[in-house]
């Protein structure tokens, strides 16, 4: 009854009073990002959802568009801009994504939603992360986030999936306000985001 009633019930109601609530700082920030983007405030991408469905995910831009010589875009760490830098620190990015969760693509928990070229490179075992709907935040994102390796990622996932419950999503709900507070687990040691997944060994 949880998954399929009370969860995107309470899905829908906590990301409308979210928006209410943080609707001052949206609006500062948008502001904020057109200025410093020239125009561009926020990034849309597709990502795969529940049973690999395709949806655009919305987060606020951290990084600008340049480019090489061949018009190729550089690499993450030369286009996340200073102020891109603050604001995936503070989490601030992910709040757009409560726009997500009130058209029903996303969930407030749940595996994080990840390009679309990884489809084809889960095993068996991964692919079960897609049995439920990507989550703003999740169980792999307040147990390591961008700092553990893409396996251990998975199969924090999966076993999210596996034990789904109103208990765990209030346990997930508060560690992950102690992570932005502590702003831990948002990069790989030298890397600006995260690495690519590549396929298992």
């Amino acid at each position: 009854m949880y998954k399929t009633i009370l969860k995107p019930f309470l899905d829908f109601l906590v990301a409308l009073m979210g928006l209410l609530i943080l609707f001052p700082v949206f609006i500062i920030v948008y502001v904020i990002l057109i200025i410093n983007n020239q125009g561009s405030a926020f990034f849309f991408q597709d990502r795969p959802g529940k049973n690999g469905k395709i949806f655009k995910v919305i987060k606020f831009k951290t990084m600008n568009n340049k480019k090489d010589k061949q018009g190729n875009l550089l690499s993450d760490e030369i286009r996340l801009t200073a102020l891109g830098k603050f604001i995936r620190k503070t989490s601030l990015d992910e709040i757009p994504q409560l726009i997500n969760v009130l058209k029903g693509d996303m969930s407030l928990i749940g595996p994080r939603p990840l390009l679309p070229e990884y489809l084809p490179l889960y095993n068996e075992d991964q692919q079960k992360r897609h049995l439920v709907k990507p989550g703003i935040t999740g169980w792999a994102q307040v147990n390591g986030r961008n700092a553990i390796s893409w396996q251990k990622k998975f199969e924090y996932d999966v076993w999210y999936v596996n034990n789904i419950s109103l208990t765990l999503d209030i346990k997930i709900l508060f560690k992950t306000v102690q992570k932005v507070f502590k702003t831990e687990g948002i990069n790989r040691v030298g890397e600006a985001t995260t690495t690519r997944f590549t396929g298992n060994e």
